[in-house]
């Protein structure tokens, strides 16, 4: 028998280390194989050999090749000895206790819904706990690290990402779920494993948010697009650019967030999904054939023509953020192009509105239209358009509901007046006209529950179209005259109207210098489009906004159902007073103040119910001193 044919048993009682054989001592002489499990060694080129095993049955023996360093020294007895120990009995107490150990990770394997012994994730030990310990344990571990801002950089730019912007999330259970059904290699399980976590994020919005920072980083490509110049079609031609990707992005977040304290964003050569030849078909296949002749609509209640520049203005042919040009007529563009048209074979809903006649509420009854289906007539138009003849498609003209009609009111609770208010103007102003208009469009305004009005949403740009003309404003610390000068006013009267309903303040912003016909601190100014004022209706009633106008004053009255019994107005002293300066001015369009002081103050919304203060809410505000503007 060759050393690489030996056979030993391993000996499984305890052994003392003054029972260990010494250098001096005789060779070991193998325990008889059937009295316990065995291990066979045997040289690499062997075949496998069947050994008797302790039942009787024969058995394939492990393949473990006998593997000597050059020059080593095999003793008498068969076995090179490592710590004074023959090499075949060594290596059978190390089996033995690789036996133990792998036994003992086969037992923490097979538990059912504990994770694996010596487990982590995100360095945070869950290892031999219940999945929903291990859960507890990984959440508190990890504290407020998901909801930290994560650091991105691209090329030379770093930026932070708010997580929850972009939808970066981790699914704390299903990571542990993961940890607990993978099967580690039982070795892993004495030295520790790492277990990547389950995390997802919009990739969309991930890539909108670091956009501005890869354009810094690299450059933004230039976007294809065709316009019309009148009836010219106008090419814009595609220029690749450097910047990241969504894959990239989602991919580098999702490897490195709450393992790394920065997350590196390659920057790559992006280049439009529009090429310079696809715009030069568009032009030639769609855009000049789309202008080159009306088109007739024709419709149950007669028919109208689609003129050329109501094509120009309603064909689009500008790219989407990824270069790529998809040609569309604008539905919303094609009914403001075909306003007159329209007119003539429509009927305009009208929704039931709420008046005030001889101080009572009265629901207005709704009725019903008639409408050219814009939204089919618009995809129909884009199939035609390059033709040459046979311009003219048929449009449908439906039945429309009004939006709101005499139920919905009624279910409103509008039944008494909850807040009135009112300011004073000098006669004869300009700036009175303009608050008389805006009172005017604002008139007759409901408010639903739950929804927020906004006055620069409701009536849109004040513009001079709209009877708008030039008035006083305060812009950049000057007064100047603006088109819709003296807006303000209503904004003031409309913010306390709402104010003294209870209704819930959105935005405001008081102006730059004290107005004394305005109350300190409970007042607004208003810019369209930087600066606006909002409130919101928090009651389960609506809101029916009514405003007057006389020759020196503007009214606004709340009608509704009452929340409060009363709300007042508690101000605080004024401090931090300081006085106006003297301006010389040279602007072509200086309006001269006498100027006035600047202060400090506080102010508190005070709410009751059945005689009880149920709300207080405090304002507070900076006024700075206004120049003694003189205009040279």
């Amino acid at each position: 028998m060759t050393p690489a044919d030996w056979c030993m048993s391993v000996v499984t009682e305890p052994t003392s280390h003054r029972d260990l054989p010494t250098d001096a001592d005789q060779p070991t002489v193998p325990i008889p194989a059937d009295d316990q499990p065995t291990v066979m060694m045997r040289a690499v080129e062997e075949p496998t050999r069947l050994i008797p095993a302790v039942d009787g049955a024969e058995r394939p023996t492990a393949e473990i090749p006998a593997v000597r360093p050059r020059g080593a020294h095999t003793p008498a007895g068969g076995g090179r000895r490592i710590l004074g120990l023959p090499r075949p009995a060594f290596a059978g107490v190390a089996a033995l206790a690789g036996l133990a150990v792998v036994g003992g990770a086969l037992t923490a394997l097979d538990a059912k819904d504990q994770v694996p012994m010596h487990t982590r994730v995100l360095g945070i030990d869950i290892g031999g706990r219940s999945e929903k310990d291990a859960t507890r344990e990984l959440v508190n571990g990890l504290g407020d690290r998901v909801q930290s801002p994560l650091t991105v950089r691209i090329g030379d730019q770093t930026t932070t990402v708010d997580p929850q912007r972009v939808g970066l999330t981790l699914d704390v259970e299903a990571t542990v779920a993961r940890a607990a059904d993978s099967a580690p290699n039982p070795i892993k399980l004495i030295f520790g494993r790492d277990v990547a976590p389950v995390v997802s994020v919009d990739a969309e919005k991930l890539a909108d948010a670091v956009a501005p920072t890869a354009t810094k980083a690299g450059h933004a490509m230039t976007l294809p697009k065709i316009t019309f110049s009148g009836l010219t079609p106008k090419a814009t031609y595609p220029v690749a650019g450097e910047g990241v990707t969504q894959d990239a992005a989602a991919a580098a977040v999702t490897s490195g967030w709450l393992r790394q304290a920065e997350i590196v964003m390659p920057l790559t050569v992006i280049t439009p999904k529009t090429s310079a030849a696809d715009v030069d078909h568009l032009l030639a296949e769609v855009a000049e054939p789309a202008v080159a002749a009306p088109v007739t609509v024709n419709t149950d209640r007669g028919s109208f023509t689609v003129s050329r520049q109501a094509i120009a203005k309603s064909l689009v042919l500008k790219s989407d953020k990824y270069g790529l040009i998809t040609p569309k007529v604008s539905e919303p563009k094609l009914r403001a192009a075909l306003a007159d048209e329209l007119a003539g074979v429509e009927i305009q809903p009208q929704d039931a509105s709420v008046r005030l006649a001889d101080g009572t509420v009265k629901i207005m009854a709704s009725q019903g239209g008639e409408l050219v289906d814009t939204e089919q007539l618009a995809k129909d138009l884009l199939t035609i358009l390059g033709q040459e003849s046979g311009r003219s498609v048929a449009a449908a003209v439906e039945a429309v509901a009004a939006k709101t009609t005499e139920s919905d009111l009624a279910a409103l609770g509008i039944k008494e007046q909850v807040s009135t208010f009112t300011t004073h103007f000098s006669g004869g102003e300009d700036r009175n006209r303009n608050i008389i208009q805006v009172a005017k469009e604002v008139d007759g305004a409901v408010v639903k529950p739950g929804e927020t009005f906004s006055l620069n949403g409701y009536t849109g740009e004040r513009s001079y179209a709209q009877g708008y003309i030039d008035a006083p404003v305060i812009l950049d610390g000057k007064l100047v005259k603006a088109v819709g000068g003296g807006i303000s006013q209503f904004t003031t009267t409309l913010f306390n109207a709402s104010y003294y309903a209870g209704l819930e303040d959105v935005f405001h912003k008081p102006h730059s210098y004290y107005i004394s016909r305005y109350p300190s601190v409970i007042e607004s100014t208003i810019y369209y489009p930087t600066l606006d004022m909002k409130f919101r209706n928090n009651t389960p009633y609506g809101v029916l906004i009514d405003t007057s106008t006389t020759s020196d004053s503007v009214t606004v009255t709340m009608w509704s159902t009452k929340v409060y019994d009363s709300v007042t107005t508690e101000w605080g002293p004024r401090r931090d007073v300081t006085q106006a300066k003297t301006v010389h001015l040279k602007d072509a369009g200086c309006v001269p103040a006498v100027g006035g002081i600047g202060f400090a103050q506080d102010a508190w919304r005070v709410m009751k119910s059945d005689g009880r203060e149920v709300a207080r809410e405090k304002f507070s505000w900076r006024y700075d001193a206004e120049p003694h503007f003189v205009c040279d």
